[in-house]
């Protein structure tokens, strides 16, 4: 049995890695291989990074943590699977292998940037960091080749879409990452009210000393809410109101915008139940983000010119945000909202949704594509 696999790995290392140019291609079957990997890197990635926000609201950073681990795990097999195509050539193309490229090199100059940040400034209380922004646009740009690489060159049939809003919902869980700090923070500041603390002391006593305070309620909410009420249903509407609509344009489903959303919210739920069961911080599940994907999707079924769709699409998506956050409100619970600025977040999903149908309609637009329609 042993020496089977060995010669079988054997010859699969002699038959593939092998020195090319991209774009080479690849067997169906073989693609649908790399990118399942892909798959599997990612899941690792955003499980890691789901308990990494619930580790940091109750003990204090630890750069071994096992988050942190879990992460790495995933990260490491993203370094292995860019390595390949980088020497390989295989399942990618020039465009595709220089974002997959150029978001891991910003990914991992991030990290020690970031372990050096909390030795010099101590605990980082907000997932809304410079360092932190590093992490997650590397992870963006990444995402963004390996969208564009399975969009290029995933194998026609019952799998390619499915794995289209998979690889979506990667990228809204990215987007929507930050976040966390404010879905997390509503629920230890009630805690805390509540006379249970879900911090452990020397966490609550760090974040206090930073502020020169003792431990009280003000240092729990410079701790747990620091960032203002308008950043939450801005980002809501603006960011991933923005993700969901490039989703809902690359597929071209109907209501795959609501699917996608839908997908992120189910595992929100999974995961706070095994938070939950593993008596970690939990946090308030983005249901709201279901009332944002509805309005894109209402926007691309109705028959209006295309500069009018982000109009329409953006007012939808804006009320629809909106009307969603105060339900969740009202039977669950909500990070603090400040609700006029879903206006504000409306007007600039608004004017980002009109840039990006006039980027597609430039020439080098198509020439960035090159395309096939999706199969």
């Amino acid at each position: 049995m042993a020496a089977t696999i060995t010669g079988r790995a054997r010859d699969l290392y002699s038959t593939w890695w092998t020195r090319g140019e991209a774009p080479r291609p690849l067997p169906p079957a073989m693609v649908g291989n790399v990118y399942a990997l892909w798959l599997i890197a990612l899941t690792f990635k955003v499980l890691g990074s789901s308990w990494d926000v619930s580790w940091h609201f109750k003990w204090l950073r630890d750069d071994l943590a096992p988050p942190h681990l879990l992460n790495t795990a995933g990260t490491v097999l993203v370094v292995a699977l860019v390595l390949f195509h980088s020497y390989t050539g295989y399942g990618v193309d020039r465009l595709t292998l220089r974002f997959m490229q150029a978001g891991v090199a910003v990914f991992l100059l991030a990290v020690p940037l970031d372990v050096i940040n909390h030795r010099i400034n101590g605990l980082d209380i907000t997932a809304w960091s410079i360092t932190h922004a590093l992490l997650y646009l590397g992870t963006a740009v990444m995402l963004a080749g390996v969208v564009r690489g399975w969009w290029r060159y995933g194998p026609a049939g019952r799998p390619r879409i499915p794995v289209l809003a998979l690889l979506w919902l990667f990228v809204l869980e990215n987007v929507w990452f930050p976040a966390g700090q404010q879905e997390y923070g509503v629920l230890a500041v009630a805690a805390w009210d509540r006379g249970q603390p879900q911090a452990e002391p020397i966490l609550l006593q760090f974040a206090a000393d930073q502020i020169g305070r003792p431990v009280d309620r003000a240092s729990v909410l410079h701790f747990a809410l620091p960032v203002p009420d308008w950043v939450y249903p801005m980002w809501l509407v603006a960011a991933a109101g923005l993700v969901l609509v490039l989703a809902r344009w690359m597929i071209g489903r109907p209501w795959v915008a609501t699917a996608i959303a839908a997908g992120y919210v189910a595992y929100r739920c999974a995961i706070w139940l095994v938070l939950a069961g593993a008596d970690f911080p939990m946090s308030a599940v983005p249901f709201l983000l279901l009332g944002v994907a509805v309005g894109v999707d209402l926007a691309f079924a109705a028959r209006v010119p295309e500069l009018v769709r982000p109009v329409l699409g953006a007012a939808l998506a804006g009320l629809g945000g909106a009307g969603a956050a105060w339900l969740q409100a009202e039977w669950l619970v909500t990070p603090p909202i400040d609700y006029p600025t879903f206006f504000t977040g409306a007007i600039v999903l608004a004017l980002l949704w009109i840039v990006a149908v006039l980027v597609v309609r430039a020439a080098v637009f198509t020439r960035w594509a090159a395309l096939s329609p999706v199969r």
